[in-house]
């Protein structure tokens, strides 16, 4: 049977065609001509042979024949028509969906993104789409053609001769049966290959990302025997729906030949008792002809309604994820940020998770401080400054600023204000200008520059190639960690925010460079009252702090200075000693 839901998913798909309510129009009445000009063929042949040759009658089969021309002519333009505007539509849909899928992508929390495969998605937006589209464009256009056509034959059929048409009918019957059993068993089967896909897909994108780890570990063979793998259970789903397709059409092959006999068979008899004249039974022949290309091309549409519905399914299903970190109705803008931070007893745990990571986190950090937070690994700092820009939301407890729960503001006001630094410095393909104004796209040259000088970054954009104009890599391939990492840091400045985040953003710089980082943004914190929280990596940075949280499983089992926690906190001993990394003292 099929999915439960893929009939809806189909209908809900229908639904994008209103937008192109006139090319849908063009399309429909153009492919109704088509079967018209067919369905009139035949009897521009009944009419030259039984009233023109029959009958020695020269001019009635030059009208037949002018006709035919006349016919073909016709059909010819009205399936110029058709196949141009379904094409249109289904493109429009097409970007309709892709539009819709990429924006809720965009919207979606950072919890979806913890479970999804981004193979899965990456087949949605591609193969799912297209599948929608072909059906949706072309296909549901062809459904009213072939319906149209078979209606308008069987009329005529019974119209030439009631007896004829009954017994050549009775043989075609079984096809609607057969057709209907297919329906049923080819909804589930594209369901899997969808999904197979999908895996494939997520194997090729993580091997394309880590293409450098599996050539440094040897790992080419492995890596193509689980790409093999999935390839072959991908192929052995295809095959599974070739095998329906091929078990199922040579019956209505059969069923077909057996109503030609029928015709020919029974129709012979009656020209016999001269109840039916030779030119209505090649007319007859010609009918069942085209009855017989409609019922082909519904068990075609068939097995593409299947496979839409599947597809379908998957691409509603993401459109309908919930956006789980949202603008709450009646959030208010949040007013420019002097900087104030607060963690009340705040608790959180990730979806599908039995373990909190933070439990009961509580600390207050002034407008102006730097605050350096430590902790044993999987403590939860990460997810702490994951908080303040509401990457997440908590499970418990409240995060503040300047006193307002940062869920009673909208996301715009209160990410716009809040300058983030992660520890994966990604880039994006583009100029190094590009890259340093993602965050403010109108912003000139001149403050660009002055980003990147606070940033330390200034010095090697000069000896780049076209300077701020050099195209990097994505990912930023060509540079190096360092220079990612300062463009990074520059992007966060060149907002100018009153809340500066940075997670790990001077550990793959040298000691020299990450001096001069560090300074820079000492004068920008202390020159304008910016607060900065930081995830510590490096002694240099927590001497510097005014206050330095120690996390541990979950906790803030301590805070302070640096002086205060050297001889109050030995877990900050512990950690100073065996995790931080020398700085621009120690280099000195």
């Amino acid at each position: 049977m099929a999915p439960p839901g893929s009939g809806k998913a189909v209908w809900r798909a229908l639904g994008y065609l209103r937008r192109y309510r006139l090319e849908t129009a063009g399309a429909l009445a153009s492919l109704l001509l088509v079967s018209a000009t067919n369905l009139a063929a035949p009897q521009m042949v009944r009419v030259a042979i039984d009233n023109g040759i029959a009958k020695g009658n020269n001019a009635t089969v030059l009208a037949a024949v002018g006709g035919l021309v006349a016919i073909a002519l016709g059909r010819g333009l009205f399936n110029f028509l058709q196949g141009y505007l379904a094409e249109r539509v289904s493109q429009g849909v097409a970007f309709d969906l892709r539009d819709a899928l990429f924006a809720r992508i965009q919207r979606l929390s950072f919890s979806y993104y913890d479970q999804a495969q981004t193979g899965q998605l990456l087949t949605r937006l591609t193969n799912d789409v297209e599948q929608v589209r072909t059906f949706v464009g072309t296909g549901v256009v062809q459904l009213a053609a072939s319906l149209a056509m078979l209606v308008g034959c069987a009329a005529l059929l019974l119209s030439t001769n009631p007896v004829l048409a009954v017994a050549s009918l009775a043989t075609i019957a079984p096809i609607l049966w057969l057709f209907r059993s297919f329906m049923g068993k080819m909804g589930p089967l594209f369901g899997k290959v969808q999904m197979t896909l999908g895996q494939l897909n997520g194997i090729l994108q993580e091997d394309l990302r880590g293409v450098r780890v599996v050539r440094a570990f040897s790992g080419e063979a492995r890596e193509a025997a689980r790409y093999q793998k999935a390839n072959e259970e991908l192929l052995g789903h295809n095959l599974l729906v070739i095998e329906a397709i091929s078990t199922n059409f040579p019956f209505v092959g059969y069923f077909a030949a057996l109503g030609t006999l029928v015709v020919v068979g029974l129709g012979g008899l009656l020209i016999f008792r001269n109840s039916l004249t030779i030119g209505e039974l090649l007319a007859f022949n010609s009918y069942l002809g085209f009855l017989m290309m409609p019922i082909i091309t519904l068990g075609f549409i068939a097995a593409q309604i299947s496979r839409a519905g599947a597809s379908a399914l998957r691409v509603f299903e993401l459109l309908d994820t919930q956006v789980e970190v949202a603008d709450k109705p009646g959030a208010t803008p949040l007013p420019p940020l002097q900087g104030r931070v607060e963690l009340r007893d705040v608790r959180f745990r990730y979806a599908g998770s039995e373990r909190e990571i933070l439990r009961g986190v509580s600390f207050t950090a002034e407008p102006g401080q730097l605050v350096a937070i430590l902790g044993t690994t999987g403590s939860g700092k990460s997810t702490i400054i994951n908080l303040l820009p509401r990457f997440y939301d908590v499970t418990g407890g409240a995060v503040l600023l300047d006193g307002h729960d940062v869920r009673e503001v909208t996301l715009s006001s209160l990410r716009s204000q809040i300058g983030v630094v992660l520890q994966d410095s990604l880039l994006f393909s583009g100029t190094v200008r590009e890259n340093i104004a993602y965050g403010r796209p109108d912003a000139t040259l001149e403050e660009i520059r002055a980003a990147a000088e606070a940033a330390q970054a200034a010095e090697f954009i000069a000896g780049l190639p076209q300077g701020y104009d050099t195209v990097v890599g994505e990912r930023g391939v060509g540079l190096s960690g360092g220079q990612r990492q300062r463009l990074a840091i520059a992007r966060a400045l060149l907002t100018d925010p009153r809340l500066l985040i940075l997670d790990d953003s001077t550990s793959a710089v040298d000691a020299e460079t990450e001096a001069a980082i560090q300074d820079a943004l000492d004068r920008l914190m202390r020159s304008s009252h910016r607060t900065a929280i930081v995830i510590a990596q490096r002694i240099s940075t927590v001497r510097d702090a005014d206050l330095i949280l120690v996390i541990d499983e979950g906790k803030v089992v301590a805070q302070g200075t640096h002086e205060q926690l050297l001889g109050s906190s030995p877990l900050y001993n512990e950690i100073l000693g065996s995790q931080l990394q020398p700085g621009k003292v120690e280099a000195a």
